[in-house]
């Protein structure tokens, strides 16, 4: 890895991870077509980066992270599933990340299922709009579909929008309570990750982490504020055609 790579890939961390296409598997597939070794430090630096577009959002949402106690509690009990399921595969996770089949089958699959979802569902007149009163049981539930997207290519994002739209909610709503879930289970994952790996943060390795680090901190803030403009007259669609346009084309041509 060198300065270029480092920030390159803060470029598509800040760019794709709020949008449902996955940043950790477009980071695996974009160092694999930049041929960036598949070191250690490299599977912890995919984690660890995503940091940066998390203080995105606590830039951006800081009342409601640190003065709205009532939405933390619901934020906190749908960070459980994934806190018990990142916890107890974190071995297997980190090897997944090494996979780029494993993101572009993932990629292809979630792809035909946002499409799928699109075209089926029909959003009723009494879809929550107001998070202030979600449920603490349908805040658990959006938890369980965040907890598959440990799997690279799957989506964080993707799959807890999905998760809240089934469950009722308005695509702004869930997006918006996407953006505040990110912030505790990313924190988690890279902090898990980085106690562990803690030696691979020395000399050069710090600079290239905080290179990307800040990187994708400030192309967040506009693909954020992107999101937010494109759900109130779109649907996911496009995203769906395009993870699937991504992954034949990395499975014809790089992998």
């Amino acid at each position: 890895m060198d300065f270029l790579h480092a920030i390159i890939l803060g470029i598509v961390e800040g760019v794709t991870e709020f949008l449902p296409v996955s940043s950790t598997g477009h980071m695996i597939l974009v160092s694999e077509l930049l041929h960036i070794p598949d070191t250690e430090f490299l599977k912890t630096f995919e984690i660890t980066i995503q940091l940066g577009a998390i203080l995105a959002v606590v830039v951006l949402y800081w009342r409601k992270l640190l003065l709205d106690w009532e939405m933390m509690k619901r934020i906190v009990v749908a960070l459980l599933p994934a806190l018990g399921v990142g916890f107890l595969f974190y071995s297997l996770i980190r090897r997944l990340l090494g996979s780029g089949m494993t993101v572009v089958v993932a990629l292809f699959i979630g792809g035909i299922l946002i499409i799928l979802f699109e075209l089926l569902r029909k959003e009723k007149e009494d879809a929550l709009e107001d998070l202030s009163a979600l449920s603490y049981q349908k805040a658990f539930f959006i938890g369980l579909f965040q907890a598959i997207s440990v799997i690279p290519g799957v989506s964080r994002s993707g799959a807890t929008i999905l998760g809240g739209m089934f469950l009722g909610m308005k695509r702004k709503a869930i997006v918006e309570f996407s953006f505040l879930l990110a912030v505790p289970t990313m924190v988690a994952a890279t902090t898990l990750d980085m106690i562990k790996n803690t030696a691979l943060f020395e000399g050069v390795n710090t600079l290239f982490f905080l290179t990307g680090f800040f990187v994708s901190f400030l192309v967040a803030i506009f693909a954020i504020k992107f999101l937010l403009r494109f759900v109130e007259t779109h649907t996911f669609i496009l995203f769906g055609v395009y993870r699937m346009v991504v992954a034949l084309l990395f499975f014809l041509f790089v992998i």
